[in-house]
């Protein structure tokens, strides 16, 4: 029986949102509901990111503004996880005296006891590493909630240590699940009524590799894709410099696997990819993409581009540009670089002046309002298969996603909810798409 009140503030990636769910699933045995307002809350979590610069103000300024919640007379805990909590530590609570909880990325496992703990007013802070040996604990399993498409975790961390990237040092190195345990949860999530998993993980590509008798990243999708009541299949994040044949081989011959891909370049200059530590070129990246093509015509490309870098010159943005024009991607994040603490790259001297930064962004980020429009418009008149997710945007709509992604608005009853509908697609606007049932 639920008996106080959660809330929580997600910040950054896929991670962190799958972080969350976990979160509200455990402290749900300890009588903690989900709540929207900040104000009636017994427990505030605010679960952060710090890939990018300025995260760590944000995370104070956000404190001190939750501080007043702070009521006399109430017992309330204010907790910080995610990655601004493993980067900042046990300094978190000693600069914050109202800060009940610091919880590491590899120490969810530990939550309910630290809850319980803060109810009686303890603080504490929990930020080690986790060891391969104890990582069935690292991974706790989501209750209660029903949901169509699910997020399961198939690894954590990242041995790639690219020159501007904090990830290794707030999420660790790499640690695979147990394909065991993926194919129990995908099993479990598909007979109460998942149609749909994205396997997860900050680097997926590199799953299994580091452990003697796991399958690789491949082999773990086509085991997935054998499970009876999941219909289709995406992963995320991969990088560019781990996708081998193998795995492109996949978007030809598992039917279930989604034709959209996240494939982050971050720049099309070789001299700045080699500043950044990405263990590529822009010629063997566009060989991986022209294989995607090949085996999966129609395949769809989001990405990530870092925009100045410290030395990138007007030629290096250029190239940038015009790796944007052999890709195509529908989607693109796109942000001006900042660095980060402890990183190679904050050792780098950085003279770009932030206006010129700026203007590069705009220029790139209109290119790719171009792309997104002129990749989208084609969809008019054609069909789609859509996983219908829920209601639509206006009264008599029903919503869900593409195979590529996009999501798809249509008139239908919600009695469609849960299945697979082909839609004929009639209006493409910058974020979906519009369409009629077939």
């Amino acid at each position: 029986m639920f008996t106080k009140l959660l809330y929580i503030e997600t910040f950054g990636c896929q991670m962190n949102v799958n972080d969350s769910e976990r979160i509200v699933s455990m402290l749900a045995d300890l009588g903690y509901a989900p709540t929207n307002e900040a104000a009636v809350a017994d427990m505030i979590l605010l679960n952060t990111c710090s890939v990018r610069g300025g995260a760590e103000e944000k995370v104070y300024n956000r404190l001190a503004n939750l501080r007043i919640y702070k009521r006399d007379g109430k017992q309330q805990i204010i907790a910080v996880g995610g990655c601004v909590a493993q980067q900042e530590g046990e300094e978190l609570l000693r600069k914050l005296p109202y800060l009940d909880l610091v919880i590491g990325t590899h120490n969810l496992h530990l939550l309910p006891d630290m809850v319980r703990g803060a109810e009686r007013g303890e603080r504490r802070s929990e930020t080690s590493f986790i060891d391969n040996d104890q990582r069935l604990d690292l991974f706790p399993s989501i209750k209660g909630e029903s949901r169509l498409s699910r997020f399961v975790t198939v690894m954590q961390g990242c041995d790639n240590f690219c020159s501007y990237c904090i990830v290794p040092f707030v999420r660790g190195r790499e640690i695979s699940r147990r394909s065991a345990d993926i194919l129990t949860e995908v099993a479990q999530l598909a007979y109460e009524g998942v149609r749909e998993v994205i396997l997860l993980g900050q680097n997926v590509n590199s799953y299994g590799l580091k452990t003697v008798g796991e399958p690789t990243f491949p082999e773990l999708i086509r085991q997935v894709a054998e499970i009876s009541g999941i219909d289709r299949i995406r992963f995320t994040t991969s990088h560019p410099k781990d996708m081998s044949d193998e795995l492109i081989a996949c978007f030809g011959d598992v039917p279930k696997l989604a034709g959209q891909i996240h494939l982050p370049a971050q720049s099309g200059s070789d001299a700045v990819l080699k500043l950044m530590g990405r263990g590529y070129t822009r010629d063997s990246y566009l060989d991986k993409v022209a294989k995607l093509k090949s085996v999966r015509p129609g395949i769809v490309f989001t990405g990530d581009i870092i925009v100045g870098f410290p030395g990138e010159t007007d030629d290096d943005f250029e190239a940038t540009l015009s790796l944007m024009e052999e890709v195509r991607y529908i989607d693109l994040f796109s942000f001006v670089y900042s660095p980060r603490p402890g990183t190679k790259a904050a050792e780098l001297h950085d003279d770009l002046p932030k206006k010129v930064k700026m203007a590069r962004l705009d220029r790139l980020m209109e290119l790719q309002r171009r792309h997104t429009r002129d990749i989208c418009q084609p969809y008019i008149g054609s069909v789609v298969n859509v996983l219908v997710e829920g209601e639509g945007k206006l009264p008599g709509q029903i919503s869900g996603k593409a195979d590529i992604g996009r999501i798809v608005n249509f008139s239908g009853d919600s009695a469609l909810i849960g299945s697979f509908v082909d839609v004929r697609i009639t209006k493409a606007y910058p974020n979906s798409l519009l369409g009629e049932r077939v």
